[in-house]
């Protein structure tokens, strides 16, 4: 081989490296920036604001809010009504308490017609025993949980609203048929009914069936939910309320005295009195399940907690930090729990283990009032509010650490009571309340906006 195609070799050879490592260097580069750009878009809350109901900013985002659920959420159900019927979901799916909190919504607007529509889809498909699945479209989610213990409440809500109670008459029988059923959820017969669903590894179909869906360390075995248990006692004060306005006054007392006695069964076997907190029972085993979930509030929402329990919940737990008051509280886990996180760390779907959801915020800031925590329940409130309000759109669930929207984007369900709640506090006006006989379209007559 000759020099000259050696030297012309070696020449190449070090071209060839100082553009490999050239290009390998400008890779690397761009790794860097673009981690950079990753750190540099964590999401930040922009500054709190107090609430204004003059204010554009809201009246805006109301806007935007009613537009997508126009557009995105009221959906034709060719399955079952032929009607068009309310969701939070596009992909025309219909669910069970996520109905009760969307027409809180749509009732500051003075709309009633899908509390009705909406469970004439689910009594269609009512079995002889009384059992209505949790939800019904083209997905087969919940297919056997049993509805949850809202159906009467619905009922109310809209019939306040028409003052007219013929619907509720004409489903009478089928609503009392349901409510009969889920205290078939009781094998131990020890009065409390539980959540159902088999625990398949890490999934468990009973936090599905609670709604919230990936809690499996809290309901374990069967699963007495604090949650469940107290949705059933306003779901008889309910049925009283019902059984009242059509005349049935012994059915009323009845119901009236079964939420007591349901009220009783609560703290006794849910009450832990050394942590001075509620939490589920393993009806298989009768051992409690030491998870503090934010289920646990639950109860005074209810009205099954005494002042002194109240009390010992707000000043131990809800305003602890290292528990559950994080900057924007109220998280589904307490962060002391071993598998609290705001992420899903691979896991698809719903965060509850860590992350804030709307519905519970909403609960908890009216029981609180009702317990005469009014600064407390306008604090968390106002928290929600921001917290929602702070990002772009409205979305499903939240980084309570930050503040940051998580899940769906746009989200057109129950989150949207974030931005009504404080003036809801303000006004002292509770449409969950059920000797509120009045339901007010506040947004209408307090911001001047309408729904379309």
């Amino acid at each position: 081989m000759s020099k000259v195609l050696i030297v012309k070799k070696v020449i190449f050879l070090s071209v060839f490296l100082m553009m490999f490592f050239a290009l390998n260097a400008n890779a690397q580069d761009k790794k860097k920036e673009q981690f950079k750009s990753k750190i540099s878009k964590k999401y930040v809350a922009p500054a709190h604001v107090k609430f204004d109901a003059n204010s554009i900013v809201l009246k805006t985002r109301l806007r935007e809010l009613n537009r997508d659920i126009n557009n995105f959420g009221i959906l034709l159900d060719t399955e079952i009504t032929n009607k068009k019927l309310l969701t939070g979901y596009r992909y025309e799916q219909f669910y069970d308490w996520d109905l009760y909190f969307e027409n809180i919504y749509m009732s500051y607007y003075g709309i009633s017609k899908y509390n009705f529509d909406n469970l004439e889809g689910f009594f269609a498909v009512q079995h002889p025993d009384g059992f209505i699945k949790r939800s019904f479209g083209p997905k087969l989610f919940g297919a056997d949980h049993h509805f949850k213990p809202f159906i009467a409440q619905i009922i109310v809500l809209g019939s306040r609203q028409t003052k007219n109670w013929e619907w509720a008459k004409k489903y009478y029988q089928k609503t009392q048929l349901y409510l009969k059923h889920w205290f078939e959820y009781d094998t131990d017969k020890n009065g409390l009914a539980y959540w159902s669903g088999q625990q398949k590894g890490a999934w468990s179909g009973a936090s599905d069936h609670s709604g919230m869906d990936n809690q499996n360390t809290r309901t374990l075995g069967l699963s007495e939910g604090v949650d469940l248990n107290c949705y059933l006692v306003r779901e008889l004060q309910a049925m009283a309320v019902i059984a009242k306005k059509l005349g049935k006054h012994k059915d009323a007392k009845n119901y009236l005295k079964h939420a007591d006695k349901l009220k009783d069964l609560i703290n006794k076997y849910l009450w832990d009195e050394a942590s001075g907190f509620y939490y589920d029972r393993n009806e298989e085993n009768g051992k409690t399940t030491f998870v503090k979930s934010v289920s646990g509030f639950t109860p005074i929402w209810a009205g099954v907690a005494s002042k002194k329990q109240v009390k010992r919940m707000v000043d131990e737990h809800l305003k602890n930090p290292k528990e559950f008051w994080l900057e924007y509280p109220v998280p589904g886990y307490a962060k002391t729990e071993p598998d609290y996180r705001q992420n899903y760390q691979g896991q698809k779907g719903c965060n509850w283990k860590g992350s804030t959801w709307i519905p519970t915020n909403y609960m908890i800031c009216h029981g609180l009032m009702d317990y005469g925590y009014d600064s407390l329940a306008k604090e968390i409130a106002l928290k929600t509010y921001n917290m929602v309000l702070g990002n772009k759109n409205t979305r499903e669930f939240f980084n309570s650490e930050t503040g940051e929207g998580l899940g769906m984007n746009p989200f057109f369900g129950w989150s949207s009571l974030a931005y009504i709640l404080p003036l809801e506090l303000e006004l002292k006006y509770n449409p969950t309340k059920l000797n509120q006989e009045k339901i007010q379209p506040i947004v209408i007559e307090k911001m001047g906006v309408n729904f379309k």
